[in-house]
Order: C-alpha cells, then sequence, then structure tokens
C-alpha cells in the first residue's frame, strides 16, 4: 500500500473495534504508546513526517478514523451516533486495548483532536498526556460561529446538510474534492507530498468513504453537542495535561481564543500558535516535535 511506504518500518493492522467495525491503523517504534489521530479529508498519512522520529521513542500508533481511510464506513443512523466523537472514541480505545495499552500518549488533528477530546472526556484514566492540533472545542466553535468562520469553514455546513446530497456532489469528483477543501487553505497545496495527496484522493474515492465523512460533522452538529453540554453542565473537565497549538496563519486563532477556549474545559493547558497554517504535521513538521516531544 502507497501508505506503507511513507511510513518505513511501520506495520499495518486491522483491528475489529466496536459491532464489526474494522480499524486500520499503522504502528511502529518502541517506547512508551502514543496514539496519533488525523483530520478531514485525510488519513493516517497526515503524519509521515513526523511518525518515524517519534518512532524513536514511543510505540506510535496512527489509526484511521471509522468512515475515513481503510477503516471501515459503516451507514449513519437517524440520530447519527454511529459517528459520535463517543463512538469514534470507543472504536480507537478498542485498538490501543487490542495492542495491550492500557494508558497512552494522544496526538491529534482536527476531526481526530475532537475524537481525541472526547476520549478524554470519556476514558480520563486512558490518558496520560494529549496534544490537540488547530481546534478549539467543538461547542465553543459552534456557539461563536462568525461569519468569518463560516465562510472560511464553509464545509462544515455543507457537510451537515441532509443525505444524500452532500455525497453525491463529493462521489462526483472525489479527488477534487481533498484538492479544494486542501488546497485553499493558507498554504496551498504546495505543502503535500504527492504521495500523501494521492492517498488521500485514493481514500475519499473508496465507496461509502463520502458518507462516513458526512456523517462525522453531522454528529459533531447534533449529538456531540448533546454530550458535550451534558458534560459541562455537570462540570466534567479535563484533568490531564493538555498542550493545544495552532498555525498563526489558519483560521482557529483569528476567529476563536484557542487557550482561552480550552481553559473553559481543561484545568491544565498551555500552547501557543506555529508560524504555519492548518496543517501543521506536513506544514511545519520539525517546529511541531520540537514541541510535542518534550511535552510527551
Amino acid at each position: 500500500m502507497v501508505t506503507l511506504s511513507l511510513f518505513p518500518g511501520f506495520r499495518s493492522l486491522h483491528v475489529e473495534a466496536n459491532a464489526g467495525v474494522g480499524i486500520h491503523a499503522l504502528v511502529g517504534g518502541s517506547g512508551p504508546p502514543l496514539l496519533l489521530l488525523h483530520g478531514h479529508p485525510q488519513t493516517v498519512a497526515i503524519w509521515h513526517r513526523v511518525a518515524p522520529r517519534l518512532a524513536e521513542r514511543f510505540t506510535v500508533v496512527a489509526c484511521d478514523l471509522r468512515g475515513y481511510g481503510d477503516s471501515s464506513k459503516p451507514a449513519g443512523d437517524t440520530d447519527h451516533a454511529n459517528y459520535s466523537k463517543r463512538t469514534m472514541a470507543a472504536d480507537v480505545l478498542a485498538v490501543m486495548h487490542s495492542l495491550g495499552f492500557q494508558t497512552f500518549r494522544v496526538l491529534a488533528h482536527d476531526r481526530g483532536a475532537r475524537v481525541a477530546h472526547r476520549l478524554a472526556l470519556d476514558h480520563p484514566q486512558a490518558v496520560e498526556r494529549l496534544a490537540l492540533l488547530d481546534i478549539a472545542p467543538t461547542l465553543a466553535m459552534y456557539e461563536q460561529t462568525s461569519e468569518a468562520f463560516a465562510r472560511a469553514y464553509w464545509h462544515w455546513f455543507f457537510l451537515i446538510q441532509p443525505a444524500p446530497m452532500p455525497e453525491r456532489l463529493i462521489e462526483a469528483d472525489p479527488a477534487a474534492y481533498v484538492r479544494d477543501v486542501m488546497g485553499k487553505r493558507s498554504a496551498g497545496l504546495a505543502p503535500f507530498d504527492p504521495r500523501a495527496l494521492a492517498e488521500y484522493q485514493r481514500c475519499l474515492a473508496l465507496p461509502g468513504a463520502a458518507h462516513g465523512l458526512c456523517e462525522d460533522y453531522r454528529a459533531a452538529a447534533t449529538i456531540d453537542l448533546e454530550h458535550d453540554r451534558v458534560d459541562r453542565d455537570a462540570g466534567r473537565r479535563l484533568g490531564m495535561p493538555l498542550l493545544v497549538l495552532w498555525g498563526e496563519q489558519g483560521v482557529i486563532g483569528k476567529c476563536f481564543d484557542p487557550l482561552a477556549e480550552w481553559r473553559r474545559v481543561a484545568d491544565d493547558v498551555a500552547g501557543q500558535a506555529l508560524a504555519c497554517g492548518h496543517y501543521i504535521a506536513e506544514e511545519a513538521p520539525e517546529v511541531l516535535l520540537s514541541h510535542v516531544l518534550p511535552f510527551f
């Protein structure tokens, strides 16, 4: 597979997580376990510039979220619970448990960072340290949506439209969707290795991928907000050390105050903007490593 050519020394595996859903993962290195979770519209391939270095110190486990990459793409249900971050977090927890890891560190970007946030809330005993890349909490982002945010993150509002309209439009040209979404960020397509870009395009063209991607966002705008409000009302907070990093050329720091928003929901927060855009692991891998290696 193309993905393995980007990850020398790693092996590929599939783990049956929940209700027959298979999660694809890459595993490499040795040492304490470190879980990596990707964002939209990508796959485990986003980590190819940092995973080999991380694997020098950690056992790195990079998972494709359900609906993405080479993981299963089950049909969504009426309340979108099948793609809730709670369900997606349970998937990756099952992967870690299958490998014998009861506790671990987490580095996650974009959609994967939302899964990681829910994983740390639902299973705080499992997550030792947490690093989240280029997001503010989902509830804060929806409750504080501005015109500037809606224009920049138009896909948040396109993908949540009822099926099958957005699926049909993506499936008409999935490669163009990847190029348009990723290429219209601050750095264009220049930061992306052609092999990684081809991997994102290959995976979005797989049967069910457009639906899984849409269901991820539909869940975020419905059932995930319900879960987040329950936690807020109950005073549940993240207690483990949390590192928050975002691209100074991206949208998050321009439309929100990331540190302030994370301090509303977590007790031990540090972080800063980095000199890059949204796709930190591919745009600024050395800078990212300089922050996460000491943290972990």
